[in-house]
């Protein structure tokens, strides 16, 4: 496969559209298909509405439901927040208090923060430090006020399944709502939410190789009346989802539904050899943490954890693959996941993880690729780390030649977002040559890389050239990033301490 074209495995961002499911939308959209308003009495609109018809008994066979349990959204988002908000705004005479956990994913947390602000108390879960909601804890948050819990089937960054049979058992036996993210759960794992004590479920179709945009929320038959429409305008949907229904978009999710109830029984193994094959070759490096280990997990996602490596710099040099370093919504902030972070890992760990996410179009081709890619990439990182380890350089034997000596100074440290140490090899007053190791972003080892050859033939006097605000305009480094290059320059500074001047 072309470098132009990375390995895909981050199947749990999103996923491909199959090519049937492309196929039969196809037929939806143009003047000879059935493009009809499926609110229309006419004969094209009642052909489309029984397209939609069709493919809602589809999703409902995945999920083991009756065709009018499921209500059709424009995702899992759009569900998520319908089953939160909708389930408590209406129950809110009844009680105000809902249960969640701090795993979840922000489609749920953002609506549990919105009931905050309007009266409600939530109670967050910490999970062990396998990523399981544990059931006694989750019993004794249980309240008379409380109307809702809301737990994920399947963590979307560490695969972690929970045991909602036994959490949905104590909310049916006290008379408590219960919802389920069941985003990365729907036609992954066996499913049948009238064997489960569920009262409403999300899952969305960009998941299972259908379209985005559309997805739905189970609604248990008799628990209709413990929701309230989040929309208005119209009778669509049992009036809980008002809008004309998008008819392209719902028959893929259909024929998706449908295609993954029938490969479910192969694709389930042949995806748990592969995380299996892709975890043991990452583990050989050592200093290598799985997460979720020792829980029940979903085939497709392995969440990793490396040792004296950031998480940004790894990815950035993972140029061939397609991967995460944790929920494709949250990949753009800086931060750590808050997932891991409950798990216990440190700020460090849960910033050097990755999720590899395997799917239907995964191959032992592209997990051996990835394994590779990994271990090489992994190791010149931890080589160029402070924190050494295995691999890393021995810059104690180097004096530079010519009978230089040896300066160093460095700033940051261990536990750190960014840790740099410069090797200076110095003959009186002039740098000879310099290098550095550094923990940190890939802007950061950019800029210590163009600082080392800076350095040379500069004086002591002389020896910072520039200033930090003056290096992220050259290097372009983004000015939220300004900070870490301050760590930089301390490191220089410090440079400065330990090289005694000419007496």
């Amino acid at each position: 496969m072309s470098a132009a074209v990375p390995r895909y495995l981050d199947y749990a961002a999103t996923t491909p559209v199959d090519p049937a499911v492309a196929a039969a939308m196809s037929g939806c959209l143009t003047a000879g298909g059935d493009f009809a308003n499926p609110s229309s009495t006419h004969a094209p609109g009642m052909r489309a509405a029984a397209r939609i018809e069709a493919a809602r008994a589809q999703v409902a066979a995945l999920l083991g439901a009756a065709p009018d349990e499921i209500v059709f959204t424009s995702g899992a988002t759009e569900s998520d927040n319908l089953g939160v908000l909708g389930v408590a705004r209406a129950n809110a005479d009844r009680g105000r208090h809902v249960v969640s956990a701090r795993t979840e994913h922000k489609a749920v947390l953002d609506p549990c923060k919105r009931l905050e602000k309007e009266g409600f108390s939530v109670t967050y879960l910490s999970p062990s430090r396998s990523g399981v909601i544990e059931p006694e804890a989750f019993a004794a948050a249980l309240r008379p006020d409380t109307v809702l819990a809301s737990i994920m089937y399947v963590n979307n960054e560490i695969g972690v399944l929970q045991d909602v049979a036994a959490l949905g058992a104590l909310c049916r036996e006290r008379g408590i709502a219960f919802h389920s993210d069941c985003a990365q759960a729907a036609g992954k794992v066996p499913l049948d939410v009238h064997a489960l004590p569920v009262d409403f479920v999300s899952v969305t179709a960009h998941k299972l190789y259908g379209p985005k945009g559309v997805g739905a929320l189970y609604v248990r038959r008799g628990a209709k009346g413990l929701l309230q429409p989040l929309l208005y305008g119209g009778g669509q949907e049992r009036s809980l989802r008002p809008g004309t229904l998008a008819t392209h978009q719902i028959v893929g999710f259909g024929v998706a539904c449908e295609i993954a109830a029938r490969e479910l029984p192969r694709e389930a193994p042949r995806l748990t050899a592969l995380r299996e094959r892709l975890w043991q070759s990452l583990s050989e490096l050592g200093g290598v943490h799985l997460n979720g280990a020792g829980a029940p997990r979903v085939p497709g996602i392995l969440n990793v954890s490396f040792e004296a490596v950031e998480g940004e710099s790894l990815v950035s040099g993972l140029t061939g693959l397609a991967v995460s370093t944790g929920a494709a919504c949250n990949s753009a902030t800086p931060d750590p996941s808050y997932v891991l972070r409950a798990l216990g890992r440190d700020t460090q760990l849960a910033q050097s993880s990755l999720r590899f996410s395997l799917g239907r179009f995964s191959t032992e081709s592209d997990v051996e690729f990835a394994a590779e890619a990994v271990r090489v990439e992994v190791r010149r990182l931890r080589a160029l780390s402070p924190a050494g380890g295995a691999g890393g350089q021995d810059f104690g034997a180097w004096q530079g030649g010519g009978g230089a000596t040896l300066v160093r100074g460095e700033a940051g440290g261990p536990g750190q977002e960014t840790w740099v140490r410069f090797h200076l090899a110095v003959a009186g007053d002039t740098v000879k040559e310099a290098r550095f190791q550094a923990f940190g972003c890939p802007h950061t080892i950019d800029t210590a890389t163009w600082l080392c050859g800076e350095l040379r033939g500069r004086s002591r006097a002389a020896l910072i050239p520039g200033t930090p605000a003056s290096w992220a305009a050259r290097r372009g480094v983004p000015a939220e990033k300004l900070g870490r290059l301050l760590v930089v320059e301390d490191a220089l500074r410090a440079c400065l301490q330990a090289w005694a001047p000419r007496r």
